[in-house]
């Protein structure tokens, strides 16, 4: 079993031994186009979410629109970085360049979906909710004594809103980058945008409260809790009269009775409740023992329908408990570590769009559809029928002993079957 490291460490060893030989390329050049499914193969394998029964949920791991990202948009922020290896967010970009070719500058706010947009198009999820691991912000009071801080100039907001996100939790380590000024600034941009948010919040009760996202098939409520094992700092816990995220303190009984009563409080028949969980290390396969406890405990006792983990940079093994989904760690989705040299074996230039069909009377899994995709060049494009195969072998073999399968279907896409 490969070791577990975080993701300080990770960027930080990667970033020394890379960072320093990254050159500039000349010239920007446009991306190549990427090869699009057929739509008659796409409507034979797949019903459109407002086709079909149920209520269908978008997820994914840890979205990342700050830091180089950033710096390829239409209005990027200031590039000083703090890092001690890298001082410019532009380094990042001359890296992914450096190992896939040019960037378009400045892209378009659509560009880092890439083919993702093309599935949401024709799968039509009824909310599309994501963990946004970045400060909305052009505030520069960086957090001092931690490593890494990302940040996505308000300006930019449309990168998120042209693929049409409902939902941002914010539960994480990186929401608070640049200090309480860049948190506040985030709390308030996002609303502004029409984007939902849970997770964070100008006092302890904001923080610790659900979003509800509305739709024609019924409400989705969203809780986000946040664990310290994600590399969240103690302090960053809101309090009473205190911004910040909401932190969980452990997996205790307590805990869960504490959680349990808020979602008594808000859901009523026929809704559908997702906790969206910051938690462990960034890599490794291995799902400990406590996580899966208190995961089936937000099912048994809290009447949690869906739990939404991440914070691994690759995906682990799906579990569906009681006929509820378990995603314990749902890779990331969007980033700039394009380049970065180490832990190649778990391939998480690979990503993937979660579809989670419910019915939402009962909260029973209905389906799962997973579409893969890749990252290059800063965008989403559809991997090869290798590397498709690749990571429909790898969640299989993780699943089973949760009791679950992973099955590629005709047109690309991996279904869970359990």
């Amino acid at each position: 079993m490969l070791e577990r490291m975080n993701r300080r460490s990770f960027l930080e060893q990667g970033g020394r031994l890379l960072l320093g030989s990254v050159t500039s390329l000349a010239g920007t050049g446009a991306p190549a186009a990427a090869a699009m499914r057929s739509e008659s193969m796409a409507q034979a394998s797949h019903q459109s979410a407002r086709d079909a029964p149920g209520i269908t949920l978008f997820l994914c791991g840890d979205v990342m629109t700050g830091r180089g990202i950033d710096q390829i948009l239409p209005h990027p922020g200031d590039p000083t970085l703090h890092e001690g290896y890298a001082t410019s967010a532009l380094d990042y970009v001359r890296l992914a360049e450096q190992a896939n070719g040019p960037i378009p500058r400045p892209a378009a706010f659509d560009y880092v979906w890439g083919d993702a947009l093309a599935e949401w198009a024709r799968i039509r999820p009824d909310v599309r909710i994501v963990n946004l691991e970045t400060a909305v912000t052009a505030r520069g009071d960086w957090q001092r004594g931690k490593g890494i801080h990302y940040r996505m100039h308000p300006a930019n907001l449309p990168c998120l809103t042209t693929a049409g996100i409902d939902c941002c939790v914010l539960a994480n380590n990186h929401v608070l980058d640049w200090g309480y000024a860049g948190l506040a600034e985030t709390l308030e941009t996002l609303p502004r945008a029409g984007i939902h948010l849970a997770g964070a919040g100008r006092d302890q009760g904001e923080a610790a409260a659900p979003a509800v996202l509305t739709t024609a098939r019924g409400r989705v409520w969203v809780f986000s809790l946040g664990v310290a094992s994600s590399g969240i700092p103690p302090d960053w816990a809101a309090a009473p009269g205190r911004p910040g995220v909401n932190l969980l303190a452990d997996f205790s009984p307590t805990t869960l009775r504490r959680i349990a009563a808020q979602v008594k409080a808000v859901r009523r028949t026929g809704e559908v409740v997702v906790a969206s969980i910051h938690w462990g290390g960034n890599w490794g396969y291995a799902v400990p023992e406590a996580h899966q406890a208190f995961a089936r405990g937000l099912v048994d006792q809290c009447g949690v329908d869906v739990v939404h983990g991440h914070s691994s940079h690759h995906p682990l093994g799906i579990e569906v408990y009681r006929e509820r989904p378990i995603l314990y760690g749902c890779g990331d989705f969007l980033n700039d570590y394009e380049g970065i040299a180490g832990y190649e074996a778990y391939r998480s230039d690979l990503r993937l769009m979660y579809f989670l069909t419910l019915d939402p009377s009962s909260g029973k899994l209905v389906r799962l559809a997973m579409r893969p995709m890749q990252m290059r060049r800063f965008r989403l494009n559809r991997p090869s029928a290798e590397d498709t195969r690749w990571l429909q072998e790898r969640l299989d073999r993780e699943g089973r002993r949760f009791g679950s399968r992973v099955e590629a279907e005709a047109d690309g896409a991996l279904a869970l079957r359990w």
